[in-house]
């Protein structure tokens, strides 16, 4: 049986993938920064398992890397993530809301990635899929605006390239994914896109990857992006 552990897995796409992972049969591990509110995770059927971390908070991750204890892993997906204020005009910077943002979206899927790399690499699949977006594309940047968020996936995207390159040689395979506009909380009720079809298109992206598909950026219906 195959395992995936999603991060932020209580509510939105990360519950989306646990359903849909959980109901092809994987085994989910799944993160939620309060367990006892993660009611929607609880019920979803399956072979589920709850595990209580904030991938800002390094303490927390080091207790689930020992709680996993080298556990086989074949798929990490790095959904945890925070949209925050979107950011203030040059002379009116709010620095300790940007770095809330940065710490949810950058080093915590870092750090997560590298807490629990030991067990990606005793899996058989070690692929690595870190959801971020089309607002953190530089090249498709022609609006400017919500510098906050646009910075911190810009600044993801380069740290998922950047492993990438460094865990080629031992076949993983470690790529960005943008979900489209969901409906979900961050993105809102005008949002065009229902989460089951946003997630069911990237599993499809997520089972066909190889190792030429290391390091790309990819939409949710499998088009190359821009960087």
């Amino acid at each position: 049986m195959p395992v995936v552990l999603v991060t932020g897995a209580n509510r939105g796409l990360g519950l989306e993938f646990t359903r849909q992972y959980a109901a092809a049969g994987w085994a989910v591990l799944g993160t939620a920064r309060d367990v006892e509110r993660a009611e929607a995770l609880r019920n979803v059927a399956g072979d589920v398992e709850i595990l209580p971390v904030d991938v800002t908070e390094s303490q927390q991750v080091a207790a689930l890397t020992a709680r996993l204890n080298g556990r086989p892993i074949d798929l990490l997906i790095n959904n945890a993530g925070l949209y925050g204020l979107g950011g203030d005009p040059l002379g009116a910077m709010n620095y300790p809301a940007w770095e809330k943002v940065m710490a949810a979206n950058l080093f915590g899927p870092v750090r997560l990635t590298e807490a629990v790399l030991g067990c990606l690499r005793a899996g058989r699949q070690r692929k690595i899929v870190s959801l971020t977006s089309l607002m953190g594309s530089i090249g498709d940047n022609v609006t400017g605006g919500s510098l906050y968020y646009r910075s911190s996936k810009a600044a993801l995207n380069a740290a998922m390239k950047t492993l990438a390159i460094e865990l080629n040689r031992e076949g993983f395979r470690v790529i960005v994914i943008h979900p489209g506009w969901v409906r979900t909380d961050m993105g809102g009720t005008e949002a065009p896109l229902e989460a089951p079809a946003s997630v069911a298109a990237m599993r499809q992206v997520i089972d066909r990857l190889t190792t030429a598909d290391n390091g790309r950026f990819f939409n949710y219906d499998g088009r190359i992006l821009p960087w």
